[in-house]
């Protein structure tokens, strides 16, 4: 059976025959495979299993992120709502969507496109005569070389804007990883001395970690472990004064029965750090900063925010503003970004990154990991230019959440929401209000926003508002 497409409105049909059709583009929602080793290993298949359905619940939102591509195909791994498709083209315009999605969903995206064959036969159709295609997607994962693989094989010649060549690939594990920004840091303090992170030791396997924590515990009152490349505030962990034995035995026992009860702490490296008493006036005191480098190498930096986190290290979203920093700390912390932006990209790096950052009480600001692929800001980003113009940064104030829970066991369809949120949805005259970012996360009981206003607290008023108009779903 040939594979089905969704679309809203019919385009004109091709000519037959017609020599000079543009590029096909064609972007991969693939977020599980950014951290697929890290996925692959829970010990829980439960968790695992939700993890991977995060990541394909939130393929819908990056409908914003595509609005600008006029011949596009998006592959996602589950089928989006046309009634969000409907909601997509009223605040953006763009009414011609050709998705495809795999007859199967393993996590592993590119791998399943590659296994069924009817996509894949409709994918190789797509690059025309002349045999060209443009592939993009959330992330460049060694699953992503492996389609583009099995494309050449069909003579297909595969152009990837957003993405380094397979043998410069080495750099988006390396660098996205906590163990590599940091030795990045360690290697560059002569050359940038804002490039610092807290202190901290590299280390392997949980009962070395345990030991090395537990004696930077008891003597600081805090410390935090991260596994190489965890996920959604999985692989984290942080202990605050009072969270564990103060006596260096006890303490030293507890964090190792934590460590034991997930295999992924004894098979990727991990840092013990020590905790930031953060200062929450700089950008929430989580400042993060993103940037793209073209493939001709240019760096093009984007937007800085602070990150909205909860207090276990789940990253929810971003608050975007040029007021949410000063002057004084936004050029410091652009000019880190620039300083490591220049080192991957000599690296051959291409595409979007990230550098979450810490902001302490004693005025330093920590690097504390950079994320090397799109991010749980990109969309808010691409969604912002969008609706508001290349001046969002100035002109409009923007929350966002991407996992704001709602009561439990509610599954409200889009329109629900839609319902009970119209007296504060997005007006494109005033150019502020709220934008539902997926219908897929509702099923999860979950909602995904981004808030429009024209200072921050209109901007909460909204969020706010929101909250309580949501109580009656």
């Amino acid at each position: 059976m040939k594979q089905k497409t969704q679309s809203i409105t019919q385009s004109t049909d091709p000519i037959p025959g017609e020599s000079n059709k543009p590029e096909q583009v064609v972007y991969i929602f693939n977020m599980a495979e950014d951290v697929w080793p890290f996925i692959s290993s829970m010990s829980n298949p439960v968790e695992q299993r939700a993890e991977v359905e995060v990541c394909v619940n939130l393929a819908d939102r990056d409908l914003f992120s595509n609005v600008d591509e006029s011949n596009l195909t998006i592959i996602t791994p589950r089928k989006i709502d046309p009634d969000f498709l409907q909601y997509v083209a009223q605040l953006t315009g763009k009414r011609k969507w050709n998705i495809l999605v795999p007859n199967k969903h393993s996590g592993e995206i590119c791998l399943d496109v590659i296994q069924d064959r009817n996509l894949f036969k409709e994918l190789v159709e797509l690059a025309n005569g002349a045999k060209k295609l443009v592939l993009t997607s959330y992330t460049v994962s060694p699953q992503f070389f492996q389609l583009i693989a099995e494309l050449k094989g069909y003579g297909i010649e595969v152009y990837t804007p957003e993405a380094p060549t397979e043998e410069n690939a080495w750099c988006i594990n390396f660098f996205g990883s906590k163990s590599g920004i940091r030795q990045l840091a360690q290697k560059s303090t002569a050359l940038e001395p804002d490039l610092i992170m807290s202190d901290g030791l590299i280390c392997v396997q949980s009962l070395d970690a345990s030991r090395i924590a537990a004696q930077k515990y008891v003597k600081e009152d805090g410390v935090v472990l991260k596994t190489n490349k965890g996920h959604t505030g999985m692989g984290v962990l942080i202990f605050r004064p009072g969270d564990l034995p103060d006596d260096y035995q006890n303490c030293q026992k507890a964090i190792f029965n934590i460590l034991k009860q997930n295999d992924y702490w004894d098979k990727f490296p991990i840092v013990v750090e020590s905790l930031v008493n953060i200062n929450p006036a700089v950008g929430g005191g989580l400042p993060s900063i993103e940037f793209k480098i073209q493939k001709s190498g240019r760096i093009e930096f984007l937007y800085y925010c602070g990150m909205r986190v909860l207090p276990d290290g789940t990253f929810l979203g971003v608050e975007i503003n040029e007021d949410i920093i000063n002057d004084r700390i936004s050029a410091r912390i652009i000019d880190t970004g620039f300083f490591i932006a220049e080192q991957y990209a000599s690296h051959g790096y291409r595409g979007y990154f990230d550098v979450d950052m810490v902001a302490a009480k004693n005025g330093e600001i920590y690097v504390s990991e950079s994320n090397v692929r799109r991010t749980g800001g990109t969309h808010v980003y691409q969604m912002a230019n969008s609706l508001i113009g290349k001046d969002f940064f100035t002109d409009s104030y923007i929350l966002s959440n991407n996992a704001y829970e709602l009561k439990a066991g509610v599954r409200p369809s889009l329109k629900q929401v839609l319902d009970a949120l119209s007296p504060i949805l997005f007006n494109k005259k005033t150019k502020e209000g709220f934008v539902i970012a997926s219908a897929n996360l509702l099923t999860q009981s979950t909602l995904a926003y981004v808030v429009f206003a024209k200072n921050k607290k209109k901007a909460m008023e909204i969020e706010n508002r929101a909250f309580t108009l949501l109580k009656s779903l």
